[in-house]
């Protein structure tokens, strides 16, 4: 019991965990001949308590498990936080850039119940008639589910990916015109830099909240040019979301154009240092990105984590009207040939969007593999330090192959009795 415990531990709480069959075996090796010698170590998965090795799933959903999905969070928030202030092989100096944080939302199809704010941030009447709880689970819903224009909310999703694209041509286009500076001479005096989350509204749309920056023409290691202002980029950035627009199918007659809605929110990030925290600070704005880089449509629209095989499984699930019928109609128009292209029934669990809920340019700071690479490689050191060996002078080999996946009742009941590792509570902290 205490082995399979310590196994447990090991996990870090994840709750589907992947279980692998195997071996790995570390040899000593003679440095001035290169011959193998003699088993230093050996591992069986079978001799484990658990009777295979259990390795983390890293799935990114909360829905799926919280505690993998809460390191993906706290890496996105220094994969944010470095490209607003410096850290993690980013130069500090980038806190000095025209940084803003903007919003880009969908447009309507169709009047939904919402919780509209008056004077003071006070709360209205819904359209409906109804003051709408903040929990109340009709917020998001059509006021007329018959007239809602589902395609086009199902379409929408599909081509937001490309229609973030085309925002981000044009943006560098508009910075470019407002510096008096082709697109090509552009290059040569500065780069634009972003990172971006998507997230779904109550309604099944999919928005997103983005970090953009203008650098000098290296990227972060270099000062931008005297003309690249917060303004000058706020103002570049709503001509570019008003201009972005993708064409999408013909549908029964019916032409699609995706535009993003109204709704455009564009704030300076200021530094707390010079505001005494009134204004958007570089860590309020990372914390906000990363809440919602672990979250789907599920969690939004109470829809599903997990791909359709039939859509015969809808019956069986307990999910809002809304989301089915979402999904259903990312079903139906998923049998068209003409629409093979987009995957909708692949993706229908996902209301139509097909993008990565997390993106960023090359140059805006680090990676969520560099990150991840960095933290295997401090375990790695740390159990060579442990068994007191010498990588230089040992040979591994190993072999692995799945199992299955997540953990037996008895074990789930364990893991349920651990204890939290140390920091994965409350805020982000470096490290």
């Amino acid at each position: 019991m205490p082995a399979l415990l310590r196994q447990l531990a090991g996990l870090g709480g994840c709750t589907h965990p992947i279980r692998l069959d195997g071996h790995r075996t570390e040899y000593a090796v003679d440095t001035r001949t290169g011959e193998i010698g003699n088993v230093l170590h050996h591992l069986d998965s079978s001799s484990l308590p658990a009777g295979h090795l259990l390795v983390r799933c890293n799935n990114r959903r909360t829905t799926r498990c919280a505690a993998c999905a809460e390191v993906y969070r706290r890496d996105t928030f220094h994969l944010i936080t470095s490209g607003l202030r410096g850290g993690k092989g980013v130069p500090e100096r980038v806190a000095a850039h025209p940084r803003i944080f903007a919003t880009f939302t969908a447009p309507s199809f169709g009047p939904v119940h919402n919780r509209p704010t008056g004077p003071a941030g006070s709360v209205r009447r819904c359209r409906c008639g109804a003051l709408h709880d903040q929990d109340d689970p009709a917020l998001g819903t059509p006021l007329d589910p018959d007239t809602y224009d589902y395609e086009a909310a199902v379409l929408w999703n599909a081509h937001a990916g490309p229609l973030w694209r085309r925002f981000s041509i044009y943006l560098r286009r508009e910075v470019a015109k407002r510096a008096g500076l082709t697109q090509r001479a552009f290059r040569d005096y500065a780069r634009v830099s972003f990172a971006k989350v998507a997230e779904y509204q109550k309604r099944g749309a999919v928005h997103f909240h983005a970090v953009i920056r203008i650098d000098g023409p290296e990227g972060g290691d270099t000062q931008p040019p005297a003309w690249a202002t917060a303004e000058l980029l706020t103002d570049a950035i709503r001509a570019a979301a008003t201009a972005a627009r993708v064409d999408g199918p013909v549908i029964d007659g019916r032409a699609h154009t995706f535009t993003f809605g109204r709704q455009l929110d564009v704030r300076t990030i200021r530094s707390a240092d010079f505001d005494g925290g009134q204004e958007l600070t570089e860590r309020a704005v990372a914390a906000y990105i990363a809440k919602y880089a672990t979250k789907g449509a599920e969690t939004a629209t109470g829809a599903l984590d997990r791909p359709l095989r039939f859509l015969a499984e809808l019956a069986q699930l307990d999910i809002s009207d809304h989301a089915r019928r979402l999904i259903r109609t990312a079903w139906a128009l998923g049998a068209r040939k003409d629409l093979e292209h987009l995957r909708l029934r692949a993706w229908a669990h996902m209301l139509g969007f097909r993008g990565h809920f997390s993106t960023k340019s090359r140059r805006y700071s680090t990676t969520l593999g560099a990150l991840r690479d960095a933290r295997a490689e401090w375990r790695r050191a740390q159990a060579l330090e442990a068994a007191e060996t010498d990588p230089d002078t040992t040979l591994v080999l190993a072999h692995w192959i799945y199992a299955g996946t997540g953990l037996t009742d008895a074990e789930a009941w364990l893991t349920e009795t651990l204890e939290p590792a140390p920091g994965t509570e409350g805020e982000p902290t470096h490290g």
